[in-house]
């Protein structure tokens, strides 16, 4: 199984403790595209994904 860096990305760090900042506004509309952030999301369980659906606002598909 591929090894998804997502989960320690400083960029989403930066997201999690100031969303409204520049990194944390580029981070949140760069994963719109990432295939990273893509990958990382099929990787995960449905639980873990609709917690971060839920975290993040992110559209189900």
């Amino acid at each position: 199984m591929k090894k998804h860096n997502c989960e320690e990305c400083a960029m989403r760090a930066k997201y999690d403790r100031a969303p409204k900042s520049l990194i944390g506004r580029f981070w949140r509309w760069h994963i719109n595209f990432c295939p990273g952030w893509k990958g990382y999301m099929k990787s995960l369980d449905e639980r873990k994904k609709d917690e971060l659906r839920l975290k993040y606002e992110l559209v189900s598909k």
